[in-house]
């Protein structure tokens, strides 16, 4: 679909809205409000609760307790609904959750091949590229080649895993600790887990 069709040519009652994504939200919310159809309560309820309750700030925290307390992470591989349960982080489109980690010879990634479905809770709102359908044909198809374009480079020993998202159930990537954290607390370790290695799509590196 065209740049043109999304700014409003093939929708002439939407012509008038803005072409930038910021400033079409807020026109669409203005207009949302205006005739009652929602209340501004109610939207800053949702940015609240995506700002505080919903981001893969939590996911960061299942990962840095699993570096730091080998019980916990026992249980996070044997039953990860149970342990993300325990730390408060069962939700939207995070209710029944598997856990998986990589190491030196085995790399997992995750993906949805028939739409989007992605923990929510623990990464927040799923990322353009992991909705694209490039990402969802291609990672099952060539998953080295296309880690390779998110600048991961496996040796051909490493062993390649990639786990097809449904509606039940939900992967969440349990990332290589960094070396050099050894001295880290689980706040410290927390900050250094990204979104995107929860996914398999990046690595981590410790802070300079």
């Amino acid at each position: 679909m065209s740049d043109d069709h999304h700014h409003g040519d093939g929708f002439p009652d939407l012509a008038h809205l803005p072409s930038d994504p910021a400033l079409r939200v807020r026109a669409m919310e203005s207009l949302l409000v205006e005739k009652g159809l929602v209340r501004p309560e109610t939207i800053d309820a949702y940015i609240q609760k995506f700002e505080r309750e919903v981001g893969p700030h939590n996911g960061a925290r299942v990962v840095a307790r699993s570096w730091v307390d080998p019980a916990f992470r026992e249980r996070l591989l044997e039953n990860a609904t149970e342990a993300v349960r325990e730390m408060g982080f069962l939700g939207a489109q995070t209710t029944d959750v598997v856990a998986v980690e990589n190491g030196p010879k085995v790399h997992h990634v995750v993906v949805c091949t028939l739409c989007s479905c992605y923990p929510w809770t623990l990464l927040g709102i799923p990322p353009a590229w992991y909705k694209s359908y490039e990402y969802r044909s291609r990672v099952v198809r060539e998953p080295r080649a296309v880690l390779g374009e998110f600048g991961i480079e496996l040796d051909d020993d490493v062993e390649v895993r990639v786990w097809d998202s449904t509606a039940e159930v939900r992967y969440l990537v349990i990332p290589e600790r960094p070396a050099g954290t050894e001295g880290l607390d689980e706040d410290a370790l927390a900050a250094l887990v990204t979104r995107d290695a929860m996914i398999g799509a990046a690595r981590l590196e410790a802070s300079p």
